[in-house]
């Protein structure tokens, strides 16, 4: 009898640190920034992924690369590896090595310039060229600077509708303010991992957050293929953004 009661208790200790050691779920996802030259396409990766804006402007030549990692509901820690690509990259041979791979692209222009809207369909062409042999990408379209609504030059029905035409997710956010930033991308990660988020998750995004931040590299560094390099493993400096 005693024999027994001590197997049970054995078994039963077993079964705590079993639980104990489970690790929270990792996943690690490749998000595309597309669109024309100064649309804040660097500038929104640079609020989302380190928390900061800078106001002078600087051409990124090739790519640069911004990785995050957030935590969602159900200790699921995403890794959100930001791919931001030149705006006159749109003729580079390497582009489609760049999309290739991509879990999410998201499409950007600037609200108070209506080419660089005009300019998405050209975008989202490319996108659909390079992956009309695979399954698309969850593709959203940003609109940006969003603080600088008075100078509007394209209307939120025309963006609607060109979303709605092209099966997109449609978001406005100012990288200056970092407005809706983080709940975009909190958005897409709920998406790609098949979380649902409820609008206070979303609006808490905001918030102050532990973040892992990776130095990015330029120019083309470490891009095979459109391979997403493994960053998952890798210890996480943590920051504070606010």
């Amino acid at each position: 009898m005693g024999d027994e009661q001590e197997d049970g208790r054995i078994q039963e200790d077993a079964k705590e640190d079993s639980e104990a050691e489970v690790e929270p779920e990792r996943l690690q996802y490749k998000v595309i920034l597309l669109g024309d030259g100064t649309v804040g396409k660097t500038s929104i990766a640079t609020r989302f992924a380190q928390g900061d804006f800078s106001q002078m402007y600087k051409q990124t030549i090739g790519l640069d690369f911004f990785v995050k990692r957030i935590l969602l509901p159900g200790d699921v820690q995403v890794t959100m590896q930001i791919w931001d690509i030149g705006g006159q990259s749109i003729g580079s041979k390497m582009m489609s090595k760049y999309i290739f791979g991509a879990h999410a692209v998201i499409m950007c222009y600037d609200i108070t310039n209506y080419d660089s809207f005009q300019d998405l369909d050209d975008w989202y062409r490319l996108v659909v060229k390079t992956f009309e042999k695979g399954v698309m990408p969850y593709v959203a379209m940003v609109g940006n600077k969003c603080d600088l609504s008075h100078m509007r030059a394209v209307r939120t029905t025309s963006a609607h509708q060109f979303a709605d035409d092209n099966n997109m997710y449609t978001f406005f956010m100012s990288a200056k303010s970092g407005d809706q930033v983080d709940a975009c991308f909190h958005r897409i990660a709920g998406h790609l991992s098949g979380i649902a988020l409820s609008r206070p998750q979303l609006d808490a995004a905001g918030g102050v957050l532990s973040a892992s931040i990776v130095n990015y590299r330029r120019h083309d560094e470490e891009v095979h293929g459109g391979e997403l390099p493994d960053y998952t493993s890798r210890r996480p400096k943590t920051c504070t953004l606010s």
